[in-house]
């Protein structure tokens, strides 16, 4: 067996290798690059199943970042059981070929309760009094201590939010080299966000992105350094590449101009009444799962959200399986946005009736992924003494709302979701072993075999 390291730099497109990529660019120069075909839809939760099982959405179920669950009735997403996910893993494959092969996930989703030898991914502590504190969960657990005693607690707040930096890529790839000094696994997943920030914020055209492509080309260029220096064949790919975008689609809202969908009142603010409801979308990116009640609605819902400006795409059942789609967790419709546009969540009429999680970071209670939580509010006069006057309560043992991200749509500059673009401007897999990858475009369903022939062939 060859050792082989994956790392997966989100948002990374062939267009955005070159000057201010100088480790990046060197290390495609001496292996090789290839386009990246991503999934339908292209975002973290779906791609990286596909890339570990080799099935599309409809085979392993990850119809995107979360969905209704419906014995529930209700939203989740970023859930992290690893038995979500349907399909052969790439590491159950690989020891099924070698007994002693081990794998390590290093912040891949749903890292939890997968039959991997070793696993590290967010795991913030809910105190009882609403205080949310950084912090991550690993198998084995004392993992978790190696790791905090020697690189500090996990930095969550630069993970997601307005604080987000390199901080949460850099701590993740020392935890990377400190797995492979000490328990050398066969195969090392490691998951390194921090293009995804900048991209989303201001958009893949924006000169302030080469700050963020020279840090995270550093970070990366140590960690491929010290997994070759250690004997490791590497892989870098990302999951989707981000596009400028300048239209947000309230798809909720249209909804609920129609009379099909519902809320109800909870202190003041809107909650979304998923049971009540006709029809709703789980807005994720660029695209929307919206589920429909009763059948009989189907035409309703289908004309009112095909006048939107900014849809390209609605599916039905039969049409979903045309793009790999077609699961039940799949919305009985699927919506797929212009390029150019995305989709909110936002489901109230009047930004005085939002719930109070609207305005704060909450990915857990948001009926739809919200990239609004990327920006503080720039209606607050010192946003960054707000922040810190908030935190200071908490630390205090206060009860305090971090109501401090805005609820305007428009600051969002960056989306992705789609498939179809330009490949430059899509995600790219690169390799150290030219040999074992051949020419032309590699589809995300065979990033499963690459990666086992990494580890296997000569």
């Amino acid at each position: 067996m060859h050792a082989t390291i994956v790392i997966n730099i989100v948002g990374l497109t062939p267009a955005l290798i070159g000057p201010h990529t100088p480790n990046l660019s060197r290390f495609a120069a001496s292996g090789c690059l290839r386009p990246l075909e991503t999934v339908t839809p292209a975002v973290t939760c779906s791609a990286q199943a596909t890339f570990l099982t080799g099935l599309p959405p409809s085979g392993h179920g990850i119809v995107g970042n979360g969905w209704l669950f419906r014995d529930l009735m209700d939203i989740w997403l970023w859930r992290q059981s690893n038995k979500l996910i349907s399909g052969e893993r790439v590491w159950e494959a690989a020891k099924k070929r070698d007994p002693a092969f081990t794998c390590a996930n290093l912040f891949w989703w749903y890292a939890m309760a997968a039959s991997t030898d070793i696993a590290v991914t967010p795991r913030p502590i809910y105190k009882a009094d609403g205080r949310k504190l950084p912090d991550c969960y690993s198998d084995p657990p004392e993992l978790r201590g190696e790791l905090t005693r020697k690189l500090g607690t996990f930095p969550l707040f630069h993970f997601w939010g307005p604080a987000t930096s390199i901080a949460s890529s850099q701590w993740i790839a020392e935890a990377a080299e400190h797995v492979l000094e000490t328990r050398a696994p066969t195969l090392t997943l490691v998951y390194l966000p921090h293009l995804d920030y900048g991209l989303q914020r201001l958009g893949p055209d924006h000169p302030e992105i080469g700050r963020d492509l020279a840090e995270i080309d550093r970070v990366a260029g140590r960690l491929i350094e010290r997994a070759q220096a250690l004997g490791r064949r590497v892989i870098v790919l990302s999951e989707y590449g981000i596009v400028p975008v300048t239209r947000p689609v309230h798809i909720n809202r249209a909804l609920r101009e129609a009379g099909l969908l519902a809320v109800r009142e909870e202190d003041g603010g809107e909650i979304l009444d998923i049971p009540v409801s006709r029809a709703f979308a789980l807005a994720d990116h660029q695209i929307a799962h919206i589920y429909v009640r009763d059948p009989s609605d189907l035409p309703a819902v289908r004309a009112c959200i095909e006048k939107l400006d900014g849809i390209a795409h609605v599916l039905d059942r039969a049409e979903q399986s045309g793009w790999g789609l077609d699961h039940d967790r799949s919305g009985e419709l699927v919506a797929l946005s212009e390029v150019d546009s995305w989709f909110t969540y936002y489901y109230w009429l009047d930004d005085a009736r939002a719930p109070d999680f609207a305005r704060t970071v909450e990915i857990h209670r948001k009926p739809g992924y919200d990239p609004v939580e990327l920006f503080l509010d720039p209606k607050i006069r010192w946003p960054k003494l707000a922040l810190a006057w908030r935190l200071i309560k908490k630390k205090l043992g206060f009860r305090t709302l971090m109501n401090v991200i805005p609820l305007d749509a428009s600051l969002v500059k960056g989306s992705h979701g789609r498939t179809g673009l330009p490949p430059e401007h899509g995600p790219v897999f690169l390799s150290s072993e030219p040999h074992l990858v051949s020419q032309g475009d590699v589809e995300a369903r065979d990033v499963k075999s690459l990666i086992l022939s990494h580890v296997f062939d000569p």
